[in-house]
């Protein structure tokens, strides 16, 4: 066999779910390669729940794998408007002390709310950790997954299945207005349904979100975790990475099968192709032998990016861990209507991590990056606008938006959501497949499972 077609599989990008699934099949006796058009990273830090079962696969254990910075506490930080700051805890009594000096009514509610959410977001954990429900399927096994799904929720009892049914669809700040009162807080809360979204807090599905990155997280922690899992994961045996190609891999295909990849001037043969490039970019090439109506629907992925990412360099270290500038869901709103018809927001919502002497910093509605943006956001942290970098992120974080019309049996796109493609061969992985960003390998967990079941 010739070196150019020795791989049982080519997996495009290196990133958690194209490493997860790359190692699977590895270890399914698979040969794979991994290619990445970026270069190695020194080191990278992974937003997002890793599902036990991920680990449980690999046979990754403590202390290879850790959360990096999963136990930061207190978890955020938001500036009050007539001075001080409100901290909230990982220990639900240390918050509920916090919010009571700003409203007592919001202090007694705080536990409930924290633990009804919490119930949610184990609800959307099981429903992540497999495929999404295959709405049409006449077989056996799928419907009686999906009974136990619901059986599951049910016994979790009435409560939880009204809430399920009535939170998801609704807004973030719906949400936030039926149990709070003070800015502060529903701000810091709401800006977690936002998170990645071309949307303000008032509108529908916001919720959704909320709950989906509150998935991993411990009650009364409403921001995903955070590990070193693709750094693990790279430095597993099993699979070959090559990193910093001349341009993006590019699938090859002939008569709806595909032959391999295209990477720089190499083409690589292998009869199987995993790409977790997000799916309007896999497809582009192969559009010529794409039904018309499934290269409307990729073509129609919501994939707006509204986040630039950056740094502040500090003078002296911060006192905080992670700080949130969104002061309320109003702020947050007047934040998206720039956005909405195309501009910069002028007091967009940052977030701001402290590391090694630095932010590492979100800032979001930011559809152009200028001066008056860096201005804007440096006076917000109290630094000068020297000290602020920032560049806009290419292409939208997640492959698409975690919008209702987006999610489970509708991502990428309604009848293709199971990781199968038309092209006979070419498999996706990527977050821009069911359960979606922020849920580290769990859509490559998932993919190399159907792989693995169809060859």
């Amino acid at each position: 066999m010739s070196a150019a077609s020795r791989w049982d599989a080519i997996v495009i990008g290196a990133d958690v779910n194209g490493l997860v699934a790359a190692h699977l099949l590895a270890r399914a006796g698979r040969r794979v390669l991994v290619v990445d058009s970026r270069k190695a990273p020194e080191q990278r830090v992974d937003v997002g729940w890793v599902p036990p079962q991920v680990l449980r696969d690999l046979g990754i254990r403590a202390p290879a794998f850790y959360l990096q910075a999963d136990q930061r506490d207190p978890w955020i930080t938001a500036p009050l408007p007539g001075g001080g700051k409100l901290e909230l805890w990982r220990d639900l009594g240390q918050s509920t002390e916090a919010i009571r000096k700003l409203s007592p009514a919001d202090a007694a509610k705080w536990p409930e709310f924290c633990t009804r959410m919490r119930r949610l977001a184990g609800v959307l954990e099981a429903l992540y950790v497999q495929p999404a429900p295959d709405v049409e399927t006449r077989e056996i096994g799928e419907l009686l997954r999906m009974a136990g799904l619901g059986l599951h929720v049910r016994r979790l009892g009435k409560q939880t299945v009204i809430d399920l049914l009535r939170i998801l669809p609704m807004s973030i700040a719906e949400l936030l207005d039926d149990w709070f009162e003070n800015d502060t807080l529903k701000g810091v809360l709401g800006a977690a349904g936002v998170w990645h979204l071309r949307q303000g807090p008032r509108a529908g599905g916001t919720a959704f979100n909320f709950l989906h990155h509150h998935v991993g997280s411990p009650a009364g922690v409403f921001r995903p975790p955070r590990s070193n899992i693709t750094q693990v994961l790279t430095a597993m045996p099993g699979v070959e990475v090559r990193w910093g190609g001349s341009a993006e891999a590019v699938v090859l295909a002939t008569a709806g099968r595909v032959t391999g990849v295209r990477s720089g001037s190499e083409e690589l043969v292998a009869p199987l192709v995993v790409s977790s490039a997000d799916p309007q970019t896999t497809f582009a090439p192969l559009k010529p032998q794409l039904d018309a109506e499934f290269v409307r629907a990729v073509g129609n992925i919501k994939s707006r990016s509204i986040v630039a990412r950056g740094t502040a360099q500090l003078e002296r270290p911060a006192d905080f861990k992670t700080l949130c500038l969104a002061p309320s869901l109003d702020h947050l709103e007047r934040a998206h209507d720039d956005a909405k018809y195309g501009r910069t927001s002028a007091r967009p919502y940052v977030e701001a991590v402290a590391t090694d002497g630095r932010l590492d910093l979100h800032v979001q509605y930011a559809v152009t990056i200028d001066q008056t943006l860096i201005a804007s956001v440096a006076a917000a942290l109290g630094v000068a606008a020297s000290q602020v970098s920032l560049e806009p992120q290419s292409g939208h974080h997640y492959h698409g938006e975690l919008t209702l019309d987006q999610i489970l049996f509708m991502r990428p796109v309604p009848g293709w959501s199971r990781y199968r493609t038309p092209i006979h061969g070419l498999y996706l992985c990527g977050p821009g497949t069911h359960p979606g960003g922020g849920i580290a390998g769990a859509a490559g967990r998932n993919a190399a499972r159907v792989i693995l079941k169809d060859n």
